[in-house]
């Protein structure tokens, strides 16, 4: 199993990114969370990593803090939930905000997160609240930060990929663009608003 990756980033489109480990290039997938945080095209980058294996597929998922790979697993053990769900938690809300939702059984919150509805947001809450308060106070670290060609394109692409409809996707993306910021500024305003 492939438990922590250490390379160069040579690509990152979200949610995808590859990192060339001694000339072998790694393609993960990534949340916002981790996006946010990643040093530009061609530094360095640790990541924590999650291996995958179905019938059909292999993935391999990255993150730059070892609380948010905790809880991208442990989203998965609640039932009917797989990746995709778990994914889009962690591009919405903070570990610690994702805690405290659960804790205090707000499936409303919840439900704002893409992809949730009632009846997943209340397993969630049944299923992962004793487990909510240990992941809350973050974890280690790894990275840095870095800037798209083209910032309100890739957040569109991005808030697709976490489920909103192509037209909601870009008019969030117009909506949160401010002069000068970048792809990962873009997402985290536009997914702010949303979960108002």
């Amino acid at each position: 199993m492939i438990g922590r990756l250490k390379g160069i980033i040579v690509h990152k489109q979200p949610p995808w990114l590859v990192v060339d480990v001694n000339g072998v290039g790694y393609e993960l997938e990534a949340p916002m969370s981790t996006f946010y945080d990643l040093p530009e095209l061609g530094r360095e980058v640790a990541l924590f990593t999650h291996y995958a294996q179905k019938e059909d597929s292999v993935s391999l998922y990255g993150f730059l803090r070892e609380v948010e790979r905790r809880l991208f697993r442990d989203v998965q053990k609640v039932t009917g939930i797989g990746a995709k769900i778990a994914l889009a938690v962690l591009s919405g809300v903070s570990v610690d905000d994702f805690a405290r939702m659960v804790q205090a059984g707000d499936v409303t919150a919840l439900t704002r997160i893409p992809g949730i509805g009632k009846k997943t947001a209340e397993r969630m809450v049944v299923e992962l609240r004793d487990r909510a308060a240990d992941l809350m106070g973050g974890g280690v670290t790894l990275g840095g930060s870095g800037a798209p060609a083209d910032p309100q394109s890739e957040a569109v692409i991005a808030l697709q990929q976490l489920g909103y409809k192509p037209t909601d996707a870009a008019r969030m993306a117009r909506d949160a663009t401010a002069s000068g910021d970048d792809a990962a500024a873009i997402i985290r305003k536009a997914l702010k608003s949303a979960i108002r």
